[in-house]
């Protein structure tokens, strides 16, 4: 690794003056941070995967028809819907108390803006005159919150970084536009990791989100004010979006439920992207069944629901290798917990070996910084005084990574998606850690596992990244706290299209995770 860093510091003044990079100044900046990845980069020293398996240029998978129709007894955001559709001249009311309550948690930093009353009143009549028409309205009067990344009619996207705030958009991404006509109502903008290019949240522009269930411990992100807003009871329901883990991270951080689906399942229409061919729209919510809804709605299929039947006959896959070293003894713990609920409730845990899975975190890396990089050129280049130093600086390192490592970094997610698939014809789902570790201090830059200190980003993204690189469903749900009180999550991920399944177990885990023994 050494051979390779001293080959960056003759190299990136020259290739920074080749692509006309204003700021050279920065030398410095880039060697440490490209120090910090080297593990990631010297793996493409050696990452050659068979050419002929070609790159992950797959169509956007069917989604398996599954799920449970809404009963009368659906409780979280159905029943708010469905007092709403009784009394709709008081459709209104579940979103003004929602916005009264994001005012009172201001200290959080969870929103960057917040909506007018009188847009909400006015938002509430139309939905109104939509059920008096005979509209279904299955989210009617809901309140949700949405990521700053995403268009909102009447909201500026911000997108997080600084700078005077933008006008207001004049529609809504895809997604937020389905909610809409479903009837939910828009209390907010989340606050977020300025383009979603972090895991922490600490947003130097917008104040940093704190986590509702431990003050100075991390939100996670990127969705971080999504989460926050969640955990704090403002909303049951809030848009997230997931690069590398940006839902289910500050979810399990924030201890409440996470669901990245299927690649584009959910339209990313409207949402600033960070890494076109990582990036997923999900929801973040209080409970399994509000995440079900919430994304039939985004995925413009018939509201529905999560089954809760039990897991009797279900494979379980449980991976020998990769997720579970290194791991915090407290997430070992929780995590095994939750796979004996499984067990005991009928399910077969199954070990299952995931050749290759260790490289996800290179290619990762390197398929990221290549895409955001160009993505963000013109703001960086232009107007790099309106980023905080981490975002700017990961941006910049963008520029240094050669084409063969993106081309080899797309061969291996071939590989990589082509090994998932066929470990899944074996099992029905996978079972692992969300994260390493607990959620972490705010500010800190390593985690200690097994007596030796990890980067953060290997200990916290580690175990998410390889499903945004497969495009396959995956969800974090609460399974308990560690040794210090703080959430800990378990990840559920199946096969591409295979959403209804992952949400169908999560739903049951999640009953027998809160059924005491």
């Amino acid at each position: 690794m050494d051979d390779l860093f001293e080959r960056f510091e003759l190299a990136v003044d020259g290739i920074a003056r080749l692509g006309r990079y204003p700021h050279v100044d920065r030398h410095q900046a880039w060697l440490d941070r490209l120090r910090v990845n080297l593990p990631e980069l010297s793996v493409f020293e050696r990452l050659r995967p068979e050419p002929e398996l070609g790159y992950l240029s797959q169509p956007a998978a069917g989604i398996v028809a599954g799920g449970a129709p809404l009963g009368d007894d659906a409780g979280g955001i159905a029943a708010i819907a469905r007092e709403c559709r009784a009394t709709p001249e008081r459709a209104v009311e579940p979103a003004q108390a929602a916005l009264a309550a994001a005012l009172q948690h201001e200290n959080l930093n969870a929103f960057i803006t917040l909506a007018d009353p009188a847009a909400l009143d006015t938002a509430a009549a139309a939905a109104a005159r939509r059920l008096h028409d005979g509209a279904s309205m299955p989210l009617m009067g809901v309140p949700v919150a949405v990521k700053d990344l995403m268009q909102v009619a009447g909201f500026p996207q911000t997108n997080g970084p600084g700078g005077p705030k933008p006008a207001p958009a004049t529609q809504d991404a895809a997604a937020v536009a389905r909610l809409r006509d479903a009837g939910a109502l828009v209390i907010g903008m989340t606050n977020l990791h300025e383009f979603a290019y972090g895991i922490t949240s600490e947003n130097p522009h917008h104040g940093w989100v704190v986590n509702p269930r431990r003050p100075g411990h991390t939100p996670g992100g990127s969705s971080g004010g999504s989460a926050a807003a969640v955990a704090a009871g403002i909303v049951r329901i809030a848009i997230g979006t997931d690069t590398a883990g940006s839902i289910r991270l500050p979810a399990s951080c924030c201890g409440v439920v996470g669901f990245k689906p299927t690649f584009d399942a959910v339209p990313r229409d409207g949402a600033q992207s960070l890494g076109t061919s990582l990036d997923h729209v999900g929801p973040i919510a209080a409970s399994v069944a509000d995440a079900a809804l919430m994304y039939s709605v985004m995925a413009g299929q018939p509201a529905r629901t999560a089954s809760r039947a039990p897991l009797a006959g279900l494979r379980v896959g449980v991976p020998n290798n990769y997720f579970f070293d290194p791991l915090a003894d407290d997430v070992a713990r929780a995590v095994r917990a939750a796979l004996d609920r499984m067990r005991d409730d009928g399910a077969k845990l199954v070990p299952i070996d995931l050749p290759g899975v260790e490289h996800s975190a290179a290619m990762q890396f390197v398929t990221l910084c290549s895409e955001a990089t160009d993505l963000h050129w013109k703001r960086l280049t232009e107007r790099p005084e309106t980023l905080g130093a981490d975002v700017r600086v990961r941006l910049e390192i963008g520029q240094f990574l050669p084409a063969t490592w993106y081309v080899r970094a797309q061969r291996g997610r071939a590989v990589l998606a082509a090994m998932f698939a066929a470990a899944m014809r074996e099992v029905d789902v996978l079972v692992t850690p969300t994260l390493r570790i607990e959620p972490p201090r705010s500010g800190a830059g390593a985690a200690r596992i097994g007596g030796r200190d990890v980067p953060l980003h290997t200990a916290v993204t580690a175990l998410t990244m390889p499903f945004n690189l497969t495009g396959m469903p995956a969800l974090t749900l609460p399974c308990g706290v560690g040794d210090n009180g703080l959430p800990i999550g378990v990840q559920i991920a199946g096969r591409r299209g295979d959403d209804w399944r992952v949400l169908n177990v999560a739903a049951r885990l999640e009953d027998l995770l809160n059924t005491t023994p």
